[in-house]
Parts: C-alpha cells; structure tokens; sequence
C-alpha cells in the first residue's frame, strides 16, 4: 500500500498555485456558459423539443429567484421579496412556460429528478408548491420512485414548508449552511445559528426525509481554516447524507452585490488550497467518500454507490448518480441539456415574462452541440468524475481517430512533468497530488479556452 506523506503533498501542492490555481471553468457543461449565444433562440429549442422521441426520460428544474435576505457572496440569480404575492405570481408563470414546453413535446414524457433550486425554495407558500408540483405532474408523469430535490436557507425554514413538500415527494433537502463563524457570518451577511440548522434537521429527520444535505464554503471573508474545521465539526455530529464543499466565487462584475464585501479580508490562494484540503481530510476521517472535485457521502449514500460504479455525473445542479440525458429547465435563468445542446433561459424575470405574454418559449441564449463538443465533454466529465479516462477508448466511442487529441499533448506533458496526471498507454489519471487542479487537467481538452480572458472563477 502506497503511504501518501500530507504534509509533503501539501506543500508540493502550494507550489504549484502559481502555475495552476488560474482562472478556469467550473466546467458543469462542456461547451461552457462563456460559449452560449443568442444564436440559439427560442425557435431552435422548440424544434429540439419536438424532435425528442417520444418514449424521452426527463429530469425537470425549476428556478425560484427569490430570498429573504440578500447573502452578499451569492452567485446565484435572485432577489429579496418580502411578501408572497410576487413569488405567486411567478409561480402562475411558471405553469404558463409548462405549457409552452407541453405544446412542443412530441408526448407526456416520465420524469424520475426534479429540483427546486434558488434563491430559495422554501419562500414557496403551501399554495404555490400545490400548483407548481400539480401542474408538474399534469405535464409529466413523475414515476413514483423519482427523487424530488430542494435546496432550501434555514434560516426561513419551517416545519408548515417541510410537512408541505414532503406531501409532495420530497425526498432530498441541500441546506444551504456555508459557514458557522460568527465574525464570517457578519462578513457576508448571513446569520444563522447552529441550533437553526439542528432545528431544521430534527423536522425533516422526523417527517422521513431519505436524504439531508449541506453545503458548505471555503475561501469566504475573514474565514480561517480553522472556521471552515470547526464548523464541519458541528455539522457531522448530525450525520448529513452528503455534503458539499464549495470554493466562494468571487466575481463581483458579474455580481455587483459582491462588491459589499471587503476584498482585503478574502484569504488568498494558499489559505483556500489549505482549507478545501483540510476539510477534504477531516470529512474522510470521519467516514465520508470523497466524490469528484468538491462532495462527499456516507457510504450508504447512492451518490456514494454511484461512484464507487463509475455512475455519477455532473451538470449545472453539481454532482449525481447518472440519471436522465435531458434536463428541462423552467424559470428565469433556468438551464435546460439536450442532446442537441443547451439552452439558458432570460435572466431578468422581468424580460422572462414579456417572452411568456407573447407566447414565446423565453429562451435568452445557447449552444448547439457537435460531436466534437460531445467527445471531450465525455473527456472532461469523466475527469471532473473519476478522474480518469482512456483517452482512446473514448475516441474510438465517439468515431474519431487516435490523433484527434494530438493538440493537447504538450498541456498533458506538462501536466505530468509536474505530477498532476499520469499515463499509460492511452489511460489519463489524475494524481493526489493533481486532485486539487483537476479543472486545469480538464482545460488541456477544452477546444474553446481562453485562458487570459479572466472570465472564471479561480481553479481552486
């Protein structure tokens, strides 16, 4: 058995920041979002609707851009509502975009996932998720098995919500906990107690929800590695099912709202490499899987049986046991994946629903894809999955000749000159050593990459 020595892994790791720690994709989609297009417009995601056969498996997401309080280090496309009439309204909307889709769908298709995603989710009134989940099922036939997902804030969470949704199929619940550091808290501007999220815990536990998520951040302002240890520490002592362990994206031109955050007070690059590392280990120790680049699972967890089966998968909602090929998006800013490529919806709710008044499908953006396109998003999925990838094993799946990679082969040199692959024969690994950059191995197959346009958040 071969005995990794952390320390000096740890340290190997830190010199390689400055070569490899850059700005890269998140890659959650290969083409990326940087290569969406208004090319791709409502007209065309109405013929790939219609083109899908009619026997098609489906996983449906519906955006909820709506919170109760404005978290200054959010990403996400949302906004702060305090009443209920305009998440009503929305909710109306959104049955009106179903049955756009409906109009173009080739026959009443199954759909085993569906994923209320935010904002936040649990803004929804008893009302609201009693229209949103009939009219899903009016369109779809939601099989009796299917994992119904949301992503919830504790903060305004209730036991009324909870009782409601799992009424409706709840199955699994992400709460969003980021970090349980007083002075972090304040400095992103998100209060929330540990006892809240026992609280909201013990009701779902108690009303028999399978699955209990949370989701945690490294790299926030004032955040030692320390904080992000401490808090995991309190966070297991409930036995989560899975949680996921993400690196604070800071891009406040695309979020103007990140600017209220102190730039001096973010850690730099080896303080984040040192805290995603750190977690990764206690998380391990304490009996979690580690699961691609940033989730971990008990090893009960289908997500967890999912990779030890080389099944799990990646897409905009993160990492999952494979599941449907297509993924229906409803809502402002929603993402829909085809086979033929993907479409984004309007991001302004506002522009969302002049699309709908007109009876258009709101499509605002996206990527036709070419058997290119599906080749080394196979190459990078797996990557981002495993790990690994028989680079010609693939090839030859997608009908192309060995060479087609040739392009690549100084980057892989590279890369394993400096430790973060290995190969042999036609087999890509990824090292312990590379685990961290895993995203800079994945950029080596990226054909759309450009890496001095500073686009992206930071590698690691």
């Amino acid at each position: 058995m071969t005995v990794v020595d952390l320390p000096s892994l740890q340290t190997r790791r830190r010199d390689l920041l400055d070569t490899y720690g850059v700005r890269a994709p998140r890659y959650t989609s290969y083409p990326t979002a940087v290569q969406f297009t208004p090319a791709i417009n409502a007209e065309i995601y109405g013929g790939w609707l219609e083109s899908l056969p009619a026997d098609e498996v489906v996983s449906l997401y519906a955006h909820i851009p709506f919170c109760r309080r404005l978290c200054w280090y959010c990403g996400c496309n949302t906004r702060v509502v305090n009443g209920g009439s305009a998440v009503s309204r929305y909710v109306g909307r959104l049955s009106e975009e179903l049955d756009l889709v409906q109009a173009r769908l080739p026959g009443r298709f199954k759909a085993t996932q569906i994923h209320l995603g935010g904002g936040t989710p649990n803004v929804l009134s008893d009302e609201d998720l009693a229209a949103l989940f009939g009219k899903l099922r009016r369109v779809f036939d939601v099989t009796g098995d299917a994992e119904i997902s949301a992503e919830i804030d504790p903060v305004v969470f209730n036991a009324d919500w909870a009782r409601a949704a799992v009424s409706h199929g709840l199955t699994r619940v992400s709460l969003g906990v980021q970090d349980l550091t007083p002075a972090v808290q304040r400095a992103v501007n998100r209060n929330e107690p540990f006892s809240v999220i026992v609280e909201a815990v013990r009701i779902l536990r108690g009303l028999g929800v399978p699955s209990v998520n949370f989701d945690v951040m490294y790299g926030l302002p004032r955040q030692a590695v320390s904080d992000v240890l401490n808090t995991l520490s309190q966070l297991v002592t409930l036995r989560p099912d899975r949680l996921a362990l993400f690196g604070y994206a800071h891009v406040p031109w695309m979020k103007a709202h990140q600017k209220l955050i102190n730039e001096a007070e973010l850690p730099d690059a080896v303080a984040r490499l040192d805290a995603s590392e750190a977690a990764a280990e206690f998380l391990m120790a304490v009996g979690y899987e580690r699961i691609g680049l940033d989730h971990f699972a008990l090893p009960s967890d289908p997500l967890a049986i999912a990779a030890r089966e080389g099944r799990t998968m990646r897409n905009f909602q993160g990492y999952g046991a494979s599941g449907p090929q297509t993924l229906l998006g409803f809502g402002a800013s929603a993402i829909s994946q085809l086979r033929q490529g993907i479409v984004q919806n309007v991001t302004a709710e506002l522009a969302w629903g002049q699309a709908l008044d007109k009876g258009l499908l709101p499509t605002a953006r996206g990527v036709a894809l070419t058997a290119d396109d599906r080749f080394r998003g196979e190459i990078i999925e797996r990557l981002m999955c495993e790990f690994t990838i028989d680079l010609a094993e693939t090839s030859a799946a997608h009908g192309f000749p060995a060479d087609v990679l040739a392009g690549a082969e100084p980057t892989l040199a590279t890369l394993e000159r400096d430790g973060l692959i290995t190969r042999e024969g036609s087999v890509v690994s990824v090292t312990p050593l590379g685990r961290p950059y895993v995203r800079a191995v994945c950029a080596a197959f990226d054909a759309y990459l450009e890496p001095e346009a500073g686009r992206h958040a930071l590698a690691v």
